[in-house]
């Protein structure tokens, strides 16, 4: 078991700042090292969409999502209220819309699925889904709506926690790269731009970038590649939609500030942050399609985020089997947000308390060699 004290996060994006908050909670000696700002990676460019029954493509992978939804209230609440800034944070649903039979043909199978497990939803004709979202485009035939389902403002969020954690003393150290994880004389040395750190354990949370920081004794780099994605964030004008709306080729977050988000490409482009021209067309094209309203609204931006892709779609989170000390938390490619308070909470509990989770066996990294 590792002692409570002297545990460097590298990363600060949403999982290393929940990591770093629940480990300096729990009483642990905390730094946390990130080349940007914390927050200002992939993390900046998520909508912060909370949906298990959407996103998951695996039964795993489900169970491990509407697990750590069932954190989110708790969690968003304690978070809140040690950092002292409010999130905004709303569970109103997912409203998936279908423009052919084939695709509600598949969202009565899904349904069915889902209500065998107990979970609340309704699969909606075209009357009722129009109903439901009056700004829907003239293709669409029916819908999936998912009440449970919700978002959260991910800039707040990671405010919040980066807060939260320094409330209970951990130190966040921006501007810093992490080039290489060394163990020296019974303890782990950090090398960054800024000098060395030195600690007892290391979590590594650090993204697409886990990959690309050498680990002392460890041939095998995580395998854990950065996919594009670009967000959109558009003026709205007049009346909003009423929640997360999901069409075949992009997602609509609606705000109370008049702020919707449309997201996300995926692309493969390396480690190339930019916008282009290809991919903000094919958002609002996207987003005119599914609710033409959007053809009125102002244009503010794009953010590009680089989300930690793995081999298998599962998250690499547990104990180095290769390097003493070591922690990984990285992989969780677009579900970083919702699977935070889980991940953390995984994370602590193995590393302070030496209770390892029965879901730590599916996303171990040896999965994937001597890492």
């Amino acid at each position: 078991m590792f002692r409570p004290s002297d545990i460097i996060v590298v990363g600060a994006g949403v999982v290393g700042c929940a990591v770093a908050y629940e480990l300096a909670r729990a009483g642990a000696s905390v730094q946390v090292v990130e080349e940007k700002a914390a927050g200002m990676g992939a993390t900046w460019a998520s909508a912060g969409i909370l949906a298990p029954y959407i996103e998951a493509d695996s039964d795993e992978f489900l169970e491990l999502t509407v697990r750590s939804l069932r954190l989110f209230d708790e969690f968003i609440g304690r978070v809140s209220a040690d950092s002292g800034i409010a999130v905004a944070y709303h569970r109103t649903g997912t409203l998936q819309v279908a423009t052919d039979a084939a695709q509600m043909s598949a969202f009565r199978n899904r349904a069915a699925q889902l209500e065998a497990q107990g979970v609340q939803l309704a699969v909606l004709d075209e009357q009722t889904v129009r109903a439901e979202e009056p700004h829907l485009g003239g293709d669409v035939c029916g819908g999936l709506l998912v009440p449970g389902h919700g978002f959260v403002a991910v800039n707040d969020y990671a405010r919040a926690l980066a807060a939260a954690a320094r409330h209970h003393g951990a130190q966040i150290i921006e501007g810093g790269r992490v080039r290489r994880v060394a163990g020296r004389h019974g303890e782990i040395v950090v090398e960054t731009d800024r000098g060395p750190l030195r600690a007892d354990a290391v979590v590594m949370a650090a993204g697409s970038w886990s990959g690309q920081i050498e680990i002392a004794g460890v041939r095998a780099r995580v395998p854990v590649r950065p996919v594009r994605g670009q967000l959109l964030r558009l003026a709205w004008h007049g009346v909003p939609l009423r929640r997360v709306t999901w069409s075949e080729r992009c997602y609509l977050v609606p705000w109370t500030d008049g702020t919707l988000l449309v997201g996300a490409t995926v692309e493969e482009a390396g480690f190339d942050e930019q916008a282009t021209v290809a991919g903000v067309r094919d958002l609002l094209d996207a987003a005119c399609e599914a609710v033409p309203h959007a053809w009125t609204a102002g244009f503010l931006g794009a953010r590009v985020g680089l989300r930690p892709a793995t081999p298998d779609g599962l998250p690499i989170v547990g104990a180095s089997r290769a390097a003493p000390n070591l922690m990984y938390a990285t992989g969780h490619y677009r579900s970083g947000i919702l699977l935070s308070p889980l991940t953390a909470k995984l994370v602590a509990d193995a590393m302070l308390a030496g209770s390892v989770d029965p879901a730590l066996h599916m996303l171990r990294p040896e999965r994937f060699g001597d890492l």
